[in-house]
């Protein structure tokens, strides 16, 4: 009896090894972060040649429904668009939604298939977290382009960055 015990403690604690291990990487404790408010810079006037425009909403509560039922938004979050890294537009929330304005010093059509689309990715900054996150899908730049409505917003994933 006392060896079948004692292969049950070492079957037992193996696993709690293992599983401890295997953390979903959006815990809530990767949420928390202590980053400091970004100050990302859009793209000065004299440096736009296009722009397009996208209407976002951010819902961290909906994408991760246990690990951020205590996320709020708030009017001190940002949310930037950059092509690698340089930003071509911030936005701060307004009514829930993130009303972004992308500028860009290069042209590209949606109608020219061979235009040079940037790539576009998003990145989120939460107060409430203090943590970055990255939208997981990039989307391309085309000038007079209009990405989501009030109505019907872009609602992208986002992962922390580490």
């Amino acid at each position: 009896m006392k060896k079948y015990l004692y292969y049950v403690i070492c079957i037992l604690s193996v696993l709690t090894v293992f599983f401890a291990g295997c953390k979903d990487k959006n815990a809530p404790e990767s949420f928390n972060g202590n980053v400091a408010r970004p100050t990302w810079t859009a793209p000065g006037v004299s440096d736009i040649t296009s722009s397009m425009t996208a209407v976002i909403k951010v819902d961290l509560k909906a994408q991760y429904p246990e690990t951020a039922a205590d996320w709020q938004p708030s009017v001190n979050d940002l949310l930037a668009a950059f092509s690698g890294e340089t930003c071509l537009g911030v936005a701060q929330p307004q009514d829930g939604l993130f009303f972004l304005y992308i500028a860009s010093s290069t042209s590209s059509s949606a109608s020219d298939p061979t235009s040079n689309s940037e790539a576009v990715t998003l990145r989120y900054y939460s107060a409430h977290y203090k943590n970055l996150f990255e939208a997981k899908d990039a989307f391309y730049f085309h000038n007079d382009d209009r990405l989501g409505t009030v109505a019907a917003p872009i609602v992208p994933s986002f992962v922390v960055v580490k």
